[in-house]
This record gives C-alpha cells, structure tokens and sequence, in this order.
C-alpha cells in the first residue's frame, strides 16, 4: 500500500485540531481541499477515515489508529530526510571494508579522531581484497571500500563506483639475503619460485607482466596473503616475491628496487557513485583525502601480518 504522507500529516492535525476547518485554515488551503485530501487518503489505504457529527466530522476508529500510525510513520520520514541531508550533522553506521594495509594507515587514525569529534558515527570494519570489495558494494553491502591495484595491473571498479585515490607507494622484489641493494635484474630469477597474493590476482598480473617484459613465464609457486609469511618462505630460499620497498624487513630479506618499470601499488577510497554526500561517508572521505599517509613499519603494525598489499 503507498500513502502520500502529505496526506498522513493532515489526518493527523485533523486528530489533534478536530475539525477541516481548522487543518485548512492551520496549512493555508481551503477547507474542500482538505477534505478531499482525506478522501483520497481513505482511498488509498482502503479504509473510512472519517464520519460526520453534525456540520462536523470525527475520526472513526481506523482514522485514529492511522493517526497514531502517522507520528511514527511522519517522525521517521523526518529522520530519513536529515539524514540524508548532505548539510546534516553526521550520524549512522558506516561499512567499511578494505585490505589489511589499507585500513591500518588510512581508517584506523580516522577511526580514532572520530571517537573524539563525532561519536555518533560507528565505524564497522571489515578485510576484503578488492575483487570481493567492489562486489560488496555493487550489492550495497558496503558503504565504503580501500583497495588497491598496481601501475601494472590496474583494477575495474565497474561504472556504478568511483574511486579517489588516497596514496601511492614503490613495490620491490624480495630476494633472499644477503644482496646488493640495486635495480634488480629480474631476468635474473626466471629459474626462482615466485610467489603471490592467494585472494587477489593484482600481484599476480604485475610479476606476470615484469617477467614477459624480461623474457620469461614465472613459475607460480606460492600464494600468500601474510607479508610476515612471504618473507619467511624468501628466508627459507621457497621463492621471490614483490614486497613494499619502504617497509622494514628482517634481516634475512632484502628488496631490491624495480626500475624498469616500476612497480607502484595506489591505494583508493571507493564508493557508490552518488553516495558520497551521505553525511557520515562524506565525513571518513574528507578525512582519508585530508592525511598525509606512509605505510606502517613493522612496529606501527605490532607484529601482525597484513595483506600482500
């Protein structure tokens, strides 16, 4: 059943005020446009709204339980409305899904000042790779997403999101140690184990494309979604694998920097496209495009193992 609520708010002053007259004379509108309104709100909700007492008329007993219905139905019409102001003081929840990284340079910091600045917005967190990201939102399971792609192997978000890049970063090859710190020569590792992401085939088409420019089909080995994990398995000689040139690794590894080409990973905030004047969304965007950002060493990330990316 579809009710024009313009319709609900004069059956509920008609509750409160008694009679046509007074609504019309309340709203500006003559006393017949009233009444007519009322018809056609009986009509559409397949009741009797109303019953003549006199030169008068009264709710019936489905009129006032649609009244009562009204402050409900008026009050959330309400809230929606300013929620969706895009002037509106930010309130609600906002879905976050994103990888490992991403999320603890990004969101996290924001997530903390928002704890202090405006403690009505709830920030649920979730680790996706950016495949099962842009899927989630395309379902509107997401609110916003933090992914990544390389220069090399540049993702598709799809036509119904937009993306914002956030910050970029230099990826290296990961070779075991211990190595000159130079260009790598990466038809050097043709004969190597290679290894890559397990959950996001990015990695994959940027070590894929490194090596057919250097003349080779890499031999796929192992797929990691643990940075701490692939270095144990280069410390172990089990294969080479790309890696995140200014993050600190142990000793037993060594990133050799990429220079023919590059090889740089971007991170972005992806939304619904239209979405991002919701109050709340349009809040994390300001402050994720605000922060000046660098990927975490290893004691920013307490030990814990992130996504390849």
């Amino acid at each position: 059943m579809w009710v024009d609520t313009r319709r609900l708010h004069l059956l509920l002053e008609l509750s409160r005020l008694g009679s046509m007259r007074e609504v019309a004379e309340t709203h500006r509108l003559t006393t017949s446009t009233v009444s007519q309104q009322i018809a056609a709100l009986a009509k559409e909700t397949g009741a009797q709204l109303v019953e003549p007492i006199g030169r008068r008329v009264r709710l019936t007993p489905a009129g006032r339980r649609l009244a009562d219905h009204a402050v409900t139905i008026l009050a959330a019409v309400d809230a929606a409305r300013l929620d969706l102001d895009p002037h509106a003081e930010p309130v609600g929840t906002l879905r976050v899904g994103g990888f490992a990284t991403g999320i603890r340079v990004s969101l996290l910091p924001v997530v903390a000042e928002l704890a202090h600045t405006h403690a009505q917005v709830d920030v649920v967190i979730s680790e996706y790779e950016p495949v099962e990201a842009f899927a989630l939102l395309a379902d509107d399971e997401l609110d916003l997403a933090l992914t990544y792609d390389y220069n090399l192997a540049p993702a598709s978000p799809g036509a119904a999101l937009e993306a914002v890049p956030l910050w970029s970063t230099a990826w290296g090859l990961g070779v075991p140690a211990p190595a000159a710190v130079e260009p790598a020569d990466v038809a050097a590792y043709a004969d190597s184990p290679w290894i890559v992401n397990s959950r996001n085939t990015a990695d994959e088409d940027a070590v894929r494309t490194l090596a057919s420019l250097a003349g080779f089909t890499p031999r796929i080995a192992h797929q990691i979604d643990s940075l701490d994990l692939v270095e144990d398995l280069i410390t172990a000689g089990y294969g080479v694998g790309l890696l995140p040139a200014d993050r600190p690794t142990r000793e037993e590894v060594t990133v050799l920097p990429l220079g023919n080409p590059k090889v740089v990973l971007t991170a972005y905030a992806v939304t619904r496209r239209g979405r991002s004047t919701w109050p709340p969304l349009r809040l994390v965007l300001d402050r994720l495009a605000a922060q000046r950002t660098k990927l975490p060493t290893r004691a920013d990330a307490g030990g814990e193992s992130g996504v390849l990316a």
